[in-house]
């Protein structure tokens, strides 16, 4: 076994979801990584159902025969969230509700992810409305207007960060005064507590286990910062400030090392020392040339495969090969994307490949160089992470939610 697969990338998965399941943001264990087998498929690969659905670049999830999408009312100041069979596309239930005006150059749909625990799924609006559901009939069971309790400032792409949900507790970084960070009760969404002044970035939170301890990370406008999930407490921070204010890309963890990007700041390693009996984040490796936009990077045995992005005029997205111990690029492949390409890692260690323009590819990630398995087009213009879980691989454009064969 490569030596980087030994450790849990976030190693708090909820205990009650199927090992096939594709619960949340960025997968069972939110790290861009499934259980799930994807083969190589020849010619152009079949949807096995697809259907039109309303704007927004919330990612789908699989939860057992089910997938939820959360999408924009067309022509509405409305949200509306939706279940449909896993098997056929048909429309299980959906709810729609008010969330007020929202203007924004790149869509007026949603952008975080649902999460789903423990028979709810929990969504966070454009406008900062973060709402728990019964997730097999679809009936409201609370809502919170997270920018009007906690007098926070809507980000100018709108509020994007995917809740997290462990412990029986939410997590949302709201950016609001003295309410940066909030957890809320899962059950009621009855405030648990409220840390810190930062404005919320675009990133979305993950959990770990680091030795004994349970640590939520948050990536807000000023940084990384790692909190006690039970209490808020603070339990290490890294300044991390991005220029244009869009850190979008997920924090992760790879053994002892956690690595974060931004657009203008590039890409930096960091390592956990303590000291007077504190803990320190220190520099492992920074590169500036590797700025990801918000594609999370992906490890694959060895190595960590990351896409880039260029905001300078032509934009484009590439993806690189890197020794995540040094930062040391061993191969590049240019024009991937234009802005992004998400990446997720099968069970069998390959990578499927999204990339901006529709194309959905399965690459075998080698330290050798770029080696591409199949490519088809899907679809037009999608910024999302697909989910795969149950031999299925469910994605969306800016037009449909769309089904394919994971094919193994």
């Amino acid at each position: 076994m490569p030596r980087w697969r030994m450790f849990g990338l976030v190693l708090l998965v909820p205990a009650v979801v199927a090992a096939a399941d594709w619960p949340q943001w960025l997968g069972p264990n939110r790290d861009g990584s499934t259980p799930d087998k994807v083969a190589p498929w020849k010619g152009d690969l079949k949807a096995t159902w697809r259907f039109k659905v309303g704007e927004g670049h919330s990612s789908p999830i699989v939860v057992g025969d089910k997938v939820y999408l959360h999408t924009r009312v067309a022509g509405k100041d409305e949200e509306q969230v939706a279940a449909y069979a896993l098997a056929d596309g048909k429309e299980i239930w959906k709810h729609a509700y008010d969330r007020g005006p929202f203007k924004s150059p790149f869509g007026l749909g949603p952008r975080a992810t649902p999460t789903f625990r423990d028979g709810k799924l929990y969504t966070f609006g454009a406008t900062g409305l973060l709402t728990c559901w019964d997730a097999a009939k679809g009936d409201k069971v609370w809502q919170v207007d997270t920018l009007k309790d906690f007098e926070a400032k809507n980000l100018f792409f709108g509020m994007s960060g995917s809740p997290l949900v462990e412990g029986g507790k939410v997590f949302v970084n709201v950016g609001g005064k003295d309410a940066s960070l909030v957890s809320f009760d899962a059950k009621d969404g009855k405030v648990a507590w409220k840390e810190g002044d930062a404005r919320a970035s675009y990133a979305s939170p993950v959990a770990y286990k680091r030795g004994a301890d349970q640590e939520v990370l948050f990536f807000t406008q000023q940084g990384l910062q790692a909190v006690d999930p039970a209490t808020g407490k603070t339990r290490w921070k890294f300044g991390l400030v991005d220029a244009l204010n869009e850190s979008s890309t997920t924090p992760i963890r790879i053994g002892d090392l956690f690595v974060a990007s931004s657009i203008t700041y590039g890409t930096v390693a960091l390592k956990l020392e303590e000291k007077d009996q504190k803990l320190e984040a220190k520099t492992v490796w920074k590169a500036p040339s590797l700025p990801c936009y918000f594609s999370t990077p992906t490890p694959v045995g060895d190595y960590l495969y990351l896409v880039t992005g260029q905001l300078l005029p032509p934009p484009q997205s590439s993806l690189h090969c890197l020794d995540p111990k040094t930062g040391k690029v061993l191969w590049t492949k240019e024009k991937v994307g234009k802005y992004h390409a998400a990446l997720v890692r099968t069970g069998n260690d390959k990578l499927v490949m999204l990339d901006d323009y529709g194309n959905l590819s399965l690459l075998d990630p080698s330290p050798e160089g770029y080696k591409e398995l199949a490519k088809t087009k899907v679809g037009i213009q999608t910024w999302v992470t697909p989910a795969v879980a149950g031999g299925k691989i469910v994605l969306r454009d800016d037009r449909e939610l769309m089904c394919f064969p994971a094919g193994e």
